[in-house]
């Protein structure tokens, strides 16, 4: 599985223990950064991972900031994008049995690099349950079509 993952200076930290995992779990990580601590704009990073989730170039994204709050902002803008704040197991599961999450976010200054590890296997082991969840999906897909081709009404 190819997967994105991106991050501020608030989430680096866990950005660097993250991608060993994903590694040991096989997958192909792109890293479209941020390199480091210093201070950087979130918006960057989160545009860098959805576009590339929203484009089929990555299956599946990770973004990483302070709270998870503006990197869920950013990504959920695209089209095509099911960014899931996940900060426990019990949402990071449903995010994907129930909404079919295909970009993960957590809070670098929330959690901690074992409970991350937790989230991110979970989230990645769980499937998406289909059934009456694929209509509310289609729902939404609906919306950012009619956004898309009609804007605000």
């Amino acid at each position: 599985m190819k997967i994105a993952i991106g991050c501020d200076h608030a989430g680096f930290g866990l950005k660097e223990e993250i991608i060993p995992l994903l590694r040991g779990m096989q997958a192909e990580i792109l890293d479209c950064g941020t390199d480091g601590v210093q201070s950087v704009d979130y918006p960057d990073f989160g545009q860098k991972v959805s576009q590339l989730v929203s484009s089929g170039g990555a299956e599946r994204g990770i973004l990483i900031c302070g709270t998870g709050i503006g990197m869920s902002m950013v990504a959920n803008k695209f089209p095509g994008v099911r960014a899931s704040l996940c900060n426990d197991l019990f949402t990071a599961r449903m995010s994907r049995l129930h909404n079919d999450a295909n970009i993960l976010v957590m809070g670098g200054r929330v959690i901690g690099k074992d409970l991350a590890a937790e989230i991110v296997k979970t989230w990645l082991a769980t499937a998406f349950e289909g059934a009456r969840h694929l209509r509310r999906l289609d729902k939404i897909k609906k919306i950012e079509e009619d956004l898309n081709t009609h804007g605000m009404q």
